[in-house]
């Protein structure tokens, strides 16, 4: 069983592949390498060979009616219909039973140091295949709501982002301002990538700025891996950048600052069990309201996370922050006047 389970794995991992448009007409080799890179975290073929993967693409054909083609001209494969994929097709029992292997089996190392920070995601997956046999079972709709997120896009640059990260590659892309919607062209050191509120982003150093800049990838376009090579800033530490950073915005010139707040008894009951950083700590427990610490640095983040909580929070000290919340709130009440 496990080995009809490595082959279900391989061939949506070929499927996504060939469907890449940043990185069209994949070649054997490099299908095999993905292949074993994403199931045995090496690419030397000691696991997976050619032979392997040419069989792989002849059963997607047989079995799921992949329009598989080889380009002479790109000497790689691509799809005569581009709008195929094999997630569009219904999942089989073999599918279903290689899903209830791997969660299963990421069930026994949710604990493990490594996997910790995703054990939400990991009981998520659990919960859905345990609440029925069936995955893909449209009537447990009526029944069960699961928590859903709307991706941003960018996520198809991470394998890419992190072969030029591993590599100290230089990257070139064009990124779309936020404010203004117009591309630039940038050429960068990617650092770190890092999701925050299911968007992914690349930590960068951008050459023409000399400086450590953050990109979001979903208004990242025309990603190209350079063959220049590059040396990563020595003062940059992936580990510490956002030690003291609530969201992702940090700014490490600056020092974290204690901030003291109050927040009403029923409030404080959800800040303390979803803290706003690790660094959060219950100074007092009092009648009507109770005192909190945290060591930060003042964000756009931290700021947007204390108003969503209105009334029930009230920031002490520094003054500072406490200044911003008083003309963020004014002008609240001039929008509502």
């Amino acid at each position: 069983m496990p080995h009809i389970k490595n082959a279900l794995i391989r061939y949506r991992i070929i499927d996504r592949c060939i469907r890449n448009k940043y990185k069209q007409h994949p070649s054997k080799k490099e299908l095999r390498e993905a292949c074993e890179e994403a199931l045995y975290g090496s690419s030397d073929g000691a696991n997976i060979c050619d032979s392997t993967i040419e069989k792989d693409m002849f059963a997607m054909k047989m079995e799921h009616d992949a329009p598989i083609r080889y380009s002479k001209r790109h000497a790689g494969y691509y799809y005569e219909d581009p709008e195929f994929s094999i997630n569009d097709i219904p999942l089989t029992e073999e599918d279903l039973s290689a899903i209830k292997f791997a969660a299963n089996t990421l069930m026994q190392f949710r604990d493990v140091d490594m996997f910790k920070q995703f054990g939400n995601a990991i009981d998520k997956i659990v919960d859905r295949v345990s609440i029925s046999s069936n995955p893909s079972d449209k009537a447990l709709e009526h029944f069960v709501q699961f928590e859903t997120s709307i991706s941003s896009g960018g996520n198809e640059f991470l394998p890419e982002l992190l072969e030029a990260i591993r590599n100290n590659m230089v990257v070139t892309f064009d990124y779309a301002s936020f404010v203004t919607g117009k591309s630039k062209n940038r050429s960068v050191v990617p650092l770190l990538l890092k999701e925050y509120r299911n968007r992914w982003y690349v930590i960068s150093y951008d050459k023409s700025k000399s400086d450590i800049i953050t990109y979001g990838l979903d208004r990242l376009t025309n990603l190209v891996i350079t063959e220049e090579s590059a040396l990563k800033p020595v003062d940059f530490n992936a580990e510490n950048y956002f030690k003291y950073s609530v969201g992702i915005t940090t700014n490490n010139q600056s020092a974290p600052e204690k901030i003291l707040f109050k927040a009403d008894n029923v409030a404080a009951k959800y800040i303390d069990s979803q803290p706003f950083h690790f660094s959060q700590k219950l100074l007092k427990a009092g009648k009507n309201r109770t005192s909190f610490e945290l060591n930060v640095m003042i964000s756009e983040e931290l700021i947007r996370s204390i108003l969503s909580f209105g009334g029930e929070i009230e920031v002490l000290e520094p003054k500072k922050l406490r200044d911003i919340l008083i003309t963020r709130l004014n002008q609240m009440v001039e929008l509502y006047n």
